[in-house]
């Protein structure tokens, strides 16, 4: 069965988790195949959107079968990049940086945490839940001699620009922001921002503008 991206738009990427999840959830359930209509049901959207979706990332649907649950999570674990582990570092070792080591198990399996680092020198040599937290002046040290993919941000957003410019040059390829510095991609890393405010006007938005409420 052919699979692999052709022309996927940003916002079907954006859905993959989605489907994802979905379709581990019927492996669970033991179920072996699954169609558009019951995609859309769990998904929320239109069966066409699903087709739409699934056509582009490749030949997924047999026709009078629906889709092969196994063959498209596998294909989705594929395209999204979840046949390979991934180190992570957190930097900054306050609330949000103790919260993000909190949820490791929440995290898929593939994503491990193996430091974080502050500037309170108090922190260095601490296990926090596991995690080995070491002093911030040691980062690019353990980034030099250890395989680290993705970086956590949790420090002070004026800081967040030259940090990551010294993550990306020792050869950190993943920028996961939690300053809400507006962090730009750029020198080979990929930048994923997360903003709780932002969400939170997005939730006042939808909020305000249901269809439903007079």
């Amino acid at each position: 069965m052919e699979n692999g991206k052709r022309g996927v738009s940003e916002a079907a990427v954006k859905r993959l988790p989605k489907y994802y999840r979905q379709l581990c959830a019927l492996l669970a359930e033991g179920e072996t195949r699954v169609s558009s209509d019951e995609l859309s049901r769990r998904m929320r959207c239109t069966p066409s959107q699903i087709r739409q979706d699934l056509n582009a990332l490749g030949r997924f649907r047999q026709q009078g079968f629906g889709y092969n649950v196994d063959a498209l999570q596998n294909g989705i674990k594929a395209i999204l990049g979840l046949t390979r582990d991934y180190n992570i570092i957190v930097v900054g070792a306050g609330d949000t940086g103790r919260a993000i080591v909190n949820a490791q198990k929440f995290l898929q399996p593939r994503f491990n945490i193996v430091a974080m680092f502050d500037v309170d020198p108090a922190l260095a040599g601490i296990d926090y839940r596991g995690v080995p937290s070491y002093h911030a002046d040691e980062i690019l040290t353990f980034v030099q001699s250890n395989r680290v993919d993705i970086a956590a941000l949790t420090l002070p957003k004026e800081d967040a620009p030259d940090m990551m410019a010294s993550l990306t040059a020792a050869g950190v390829t993943g920028i996961w922001d939690f300053t809400g510095s507006d962090l730009q991609p750029g020198d080979g890393a990929v930048v994923e921002s997360m903003d709780l405010t932002e969400s939170l006007m997005m939730m006042s938005y939808k909020i305000n503008h249901r269809k439903d409420l007079p």
